[in-house]
């Protein structure tokens, strides 16, 4: 995940002050230099870097006079507010109009992911926002563009206008309007031409579409692996078309994230929201406080909270922990269980959002923990349905067919019955206290 270095290199940085009754200009300067490293490394603007070190030293010298207590907390809070300004201060959500159709513009150069985020952001706005978006096919240039759209279409359930790549795009973009304004439409989300680089042709299109449609939001996508050219690309597409948002792709890569952290200084066009993986759920509406708070350590709890309301099955989560509480645990629970965790993800990325666990998600990722998580379901699936709900039928021939069936071994199995028995014997002994407040 972008950012990953520059939490660590900043969670260091703070280890000058922590714990110290007051700041001196000695761990002040030595705390300075590391954020300053940090950021550099981190592919941050030069010109950003400096402004940020000056504001964040006056504010500390103003701390230090005033000899406040717990200055260390108080720094912290400091540069957290400080990389909010960075990133923006409020949420930049799309602005939806009161009545009529909202449009929706999204730009970008091929290869940054503009076609699959268009999709993403459709299906996000319909299943989170209650909106009815169509979306228009309008790159006429790429035919394998249109075929793309179409085929992420039918995958989320969101229709997807064409008229093909023999018809002008403004006759495109034009019946695509007049057809969602019949059918019910609010929200239209236009796909446009990209190319490998900026030039006359792509600029001259895209300010044809701008001036003859009026859109309501231009977004702009830019890939989070080219670092600071996502400010140069930025200001490149701005200047003519006055974007009003950016989509980040491939944000859960090794970017160093410095062009995020920089585009909002440089350019004040927010980023709105941010791609985290190859399938199409994976887009995240980009909020700068919590995103602040996952680069300084702190998790973003908030985020997944509101994963687990979107992923998890509540009501299979609430019938499998009664039956924890009552002692009915059985092995298929623990994979019913175990099943809807795999929603959320890897656990090292579920570490990093939670509040000071970031540090520990390395080790997590070391421990190939997901891969032991999936030898447990192959033992598990390798048992019968009997054997499932009462293990304690095993025998030694059992469980060599099991760990033949599963590709794992005796020893792995009687671990995996052990720590079931604790855990059951666990949970029994806490739903005797159900009763009690």
């Amino acid at each position: 995940m972008a950012f990953e270095s520059l939490s660590t290199r900043l969670t260091a940085a703070f280890k000058h002050i922590a714990g110290k009754d007051k700041l001196t200009d000695k761990n002040m300067e030595a705390m300075l230099r590391e954020i300053r490293i940090a950021l550099l490394e981190a592919d941050v603007n030069y010109t950003v870097v400096k402004n940020f070190l000056n504001t964040i030293k006056e504010e500390m010298v103003g701390i230090q006079v005033s000899e406040a207590l717990n200055p260390d907390e108080q720094v912290y809070k400091l540069v957290n507010e400080e990389i909010i300004k960075l990133l923006g201060e409020s949420q930049g959500e799309l602005k939806y109009r009161t009545s009529g159709i909202t449009t929706v513009m999204v730009v970008g150069l091929q290869g940054t992911g503009k076609t699959t985020s268009v999709a993403k952001i459709a299906k996000l706005i319909r299943d989170k926002q209650n909106r009815k978006p169509l979306m228009i096919a309008a790159d006429i240039i790429r035919p394998a563009a249109i075929e793309q759209l179409q085929t992420l279409g039918k995958q989320i359930g969101v229709e997807v206008f064409t008229r093909g790549v023999n018809v002008n795009v403004i006759d495109t973009v034009r019946d695509g309007m007049q057809y969602a304004a019949r059918n019910g439409y609010d929200t239209v989300l236009i796909d446009t031409a990209g190319r490998l680089h900026i030039d006359d042709e792509l600029m001259a299109e895209l300010n044809t579409l701008k001036n003859r449609f009026s859109p309501d939001e231009i977004l702009l996508t830019v890939d989070a692996m080219t670092g600071q050219d996502i400010v140069n690309v930025a200001k490149s597409f701005d200047d003519l078309l006055h974007v009003t948002g950016l989509i980040v792709t491939k944000f859960d890569g090794d970017a160093r994230g410095g062009g995020v952290l920089s585009v909002r200084s440089i350019t004040d066009v927010p980023v709105k929201f941010v791609g985290t993986g190859e399938k199409i759920d994976d887009i995240d509406i980009f909020y700068p406080d919590r995103m602040a708070s996952r680069i300084l350590g702190m998790g973003d709890l908030q985020s997944l909270i509101e994963k687990a309301e979107a992923e998890l099955d509540q009501a299979e989560m609430e019938k499998t922990a009664e039956r924890m509480m009552s002692g009915k645990f059985t092995l298929n629970d623990l994979l019913v269980q175990m099943k809807q965790m795999k929603k959320l993800g890897p656990l090292s990325g579920i570490m990093k959002m939670l509040p000071g666990m970031s540090q520990y998600s390395e080790m997590i990722e070391n421990a190939d923990t997901d891969t032991a998580l999936k030898r447990t379901e192959a033992i598990i699936l390798s048992m019968t349905p009997a054997e499932r709900e009462d293990p304690s039928r095993l025998r030694s021939s059992h469980k060599n067919r099991i760990a033949k069936g599963s590709g794992t071994s005796v020893a792995e199995v009687n671990k995996l019955i052990n720590n079931y028995e604790r855990m059951k014997k666990m949970m029994s002994g806490f739903g005797g206290f159900r009763g009690f407040r």
